[in-house]
């Protein structure tokens, strides 16, 4: 019988890499000088700083004899660069087979050099290395090296000292003489409840966080160094910097060691397989494809089949496929679920009862409509808002809701006289500078509450939360409204406090105003979210911020704006209101209604502030109306950007170390758990 081995095949892909959809046989793939992709695997000796290399045996036919990188070796059709790289078959290897041995050798000798050293002999040519470009994109793996591996102790340490001063400590109080016996037993089960939130938060940001988060815990106390390194994590909870443009903190030597004693023989004396759970350079923008299909809702986890299944065969049309919040995360949420019932067994409250049933039910079959209208009609001392709300953490559409929690206690006369704000969103409605074909007639007036903050958990990492709009769930918005939560005991180091408390209860008014429901113009029915996809936050903040403004304490408000574009573009303009104050600033300067003067300080200019405003909230408002992502694209892409008015006010503060926000501490919870 003839040779029924089959010629292993490679994707042939375009001049920029991308799949061209058809494959070839290797013989053929390098007959044509068609393109295709292979791996490259380095590796890299943690404590010697060095790189393995490979001599090439003289019966290759490309380089013959000269020294390589680790290993190498193309990828297969279907296949990815990383499985490729780290396993066979998915994991599934079941050796059997008939061996013919013939020996030949690809490899005559291997070697250990400094990262360094190989890295001059590339770049001199050495005629005993094989080639590569270092002035390219391969050149750039000399430098990610260099900067995962440092280790200048001292030096990192200074640096983390720094970012961990841009937080000043603030100790948060409540207080709970108004509380019967039963709402303060239910509080104590809601912040052990709310604590899930974190568990859950860790693994949504990426999917080796909580192993990570364990690691630098437990190490936190064998150094200064270590303990600097957890106390930023534990601000940033993830390995990635909030005020640096999410920029990674920690180096591939600072991760988590994982041991895997099942992977290989007991040996004596040897403890098993170790590798680190090294997290990418860049953030993950939080899905997993650039594809919409089951990927548009709120609480559901996007994954792909091929994940999953040997050879990579997909069996259904598409390769995405979501999995609900309840399943994926169903160990934390039916642990939360049991807490909100017992909680809501406690508590006096009917309104509050309703809610943390009905939640506890929402965690455990997905579905959170009604209690989101529970929360919504919450009309209680104790208040709760838990589970998945924003959607910031997903950069890549805005999709996906990340798990947090706030406990506090509602503030009843600061509540009562902000009522008048929420009662009134239909007439905000009628004044914005928008046609009238886009403005809505059926505006809900929102509940405000006015919360002093217990705890909060979950997606509150880095600058911390002042007040907040929810729902997001546009079925939701369009039948009930939304409801609006301010935490005032966050604001008491603020100097202007009336006009910066006046101005956020203004902002979140206004996320209850504009286009949310929206008609394209082929007449289809969409959201502004859908439709402008990761662009929305930013120009939703924006938005809410240019909204509405009280005629009592106009200057006065313009001014704190002023200081607060300031404060929220030390942010990062990766963060959605870093981005929103960015864009109003430099639109707001470009006007002439902000002004830099000789001195380097600034002012407003009151008789161009308002034309201004009113200018730029048309545009981002008909924007939003029109569903015109292409047009959002352009307006950030001009006015999104670190101008030099914007670097020497930044420049200012940073001179005189003003703390950019604070961390929480919340000494009334370790009181109310018998922590004394």
């Amino acid at each position: 019988m003839g040779n029924t081995t089959e010629e292993e095949h490679f994707d042939v892909l375009t001049e920029t890499g991308q799949k061209t959809g058809f494959s070839k046989a290797r013989g053929l793939v390098h007959k044509d000088g068609d393109y295709h992709r292979a791996v490259h695997v380095w590796i890299f000796a943690e404590s010697t700083q060095q790189l393995l290399l490979q001599q090439r045996a003289v019966c290759k036919d490309a380089w013959p004899g000269l020294w390589d990188i680790s290993s190498a070796g193309h990828i297969s059709a279907g296949d990815a660069s990383l499985i490729t790289a780290s396993v066979t078959n998915n994991g599934n290897f079941i050796n059997n087979e008939f061996d013919d041995v013939y020996l030949e050798s690809e490899v005559s000798a291997v070697k250990y050099i400094s990262i360094e050293e190989y890295k001059q002999a590339v770049v001199k040519e050495d005629p005993q290395y094989v080639p590569v470009n270092v002035d390219g994109q391969y050149g750039q793996l000399f430098d990610i090296i260099n900067k995962r591996y440092q280790c200048d102790v001292e030096a990192r340490s200074l640096d983390l000292q720094k970012k961990l001063n841009r937080y000043a400590p603030f100790s948060l109080s409540a207080e709970l003489t108004g509380l019967t016996e039963g709402d303060k037993e239910a509080l104590v089960l809601l912040i052990h409840a709310a604590r899930m939130m974190d568990d859950i938060f860790h693994q949504q940001v990426w999917c080796s966080n909580p192993s990570l988060r364990e690691w630098l815990k437990g190490r936190a106390s064998m150094s200064q160094f270590d303990n600097l390194k957890w106390l930023y994590y534990s601000i940033n909870k993830s390995p990635w910097s909030s005020l640096d443009e999410n920029e990674a903190f920690l180096t591939t030597a600072d991760s988590a060691i994982k041991l895997l004693p099942e992977a290989t023989k007991p040996i004596g004396g040897w403890k098993g397989l170790e590798y680190k759970t090294a997290f990418p350079i860049q953030k993950p923008p939080g899905l997993s494809d650039d594809e919409k299909q089951d990927a548009s809702g709120f609480f559901s986890v996007v994954r792909r089949h091929r994940d999953f299944l040997s050879n990579n065969i997909v069996s259904s049309a598409s390769d995405l496929y979501s999995i609900p919040y309840s399943q994926e995360y169903s160990a934390f949420l039916a642990k939360t679920a049991e807490l909100l019932h017992k909680a809501g067994d406690l508590t006096s409250s009917p309104s509050l009862k309703r809610l943390l049933h009905s939640k506890a039910d929402a965690f455990l079959s997905n579905d959170y409509y009604d209690s989101d209208i529970a929360w919504i009609e919450l009309d209680s001392k104790v208040d709760v808002t838990i589970g998945p709300y924003e959607t910031y953490e997903d950069v890549l559409f805005g999709y996906k809701a990340t798990f947090e929690a706030f406990v506090g206690v509602r503030d009843d006369k600061a509540t009562d006289q902000v009522k008048l704000f929420g009662d009134h969103l239909q007439v905000l409605e009628q004044n914005l500078p928008l046609d009238a074909v886009y403005k809505s007639s059926e505006v809900i007036s929102a509940p405000i509450r006015v919360v002093q903050l217990v705890y909060n958990s979950g997606d509150v990492k880095g600058p911390q939360t002042v007040a907040f709009n929810l729902p997001n769930d546009e079925r939701i918005v369009n039948d009930r409204g939304t409801s609006m939560v301010m935490l005032k005991n966050e604001q008491r180091e603020l100097v202007d406090f009336d006009s910066f408390f006046t101005h956020t209860i203004c902002h979140e008014c206004c996320h209850g105003i504009g286009p949310h429901t929206i008609t394209l113009p082929n007449d289809q029915k969409s959201t502004v979210r859908l439709e402008l996809q990761e662009l929305h936050s930013a120009l939703e903040e924006a938005k809410a911020d240019i909204g509405l403004l009280p005629e009592s304490l106009v200057k006065s408000m313009y001014v704190s704006f002023l200081a607060g574009c300031f404060r929220s573009v030390r942010f990062g303009l990766e963060e959605a209101h870093g981005k929103g104050q960015a864009l109003q600033f430099n639109w707001l300067f470009e006007k002439g209604a902000f002004v830099l003067h000789p001195d380097e300080t600034f002012s407003v200019d009151f008789d161009k502030i308002e034309d201004a405003v009113e200018s730029l909230s048309r545009v981002i408002l008909t924007t939003q109306a029109k569903g015109d992502k292409e047009a959002a694209q352009e307006l950030l892409a001009k006015y999104c950007v670190m101008t030099n008015p914007l670097k020497v006010a930044l420049e200012k503060l940073e001179m005189v170390q003003v703390p950019v926000d604070i961390t929480p501490e919340f000494p009334i919870v370790d009181e109310l758990l018998g922590k004394k």
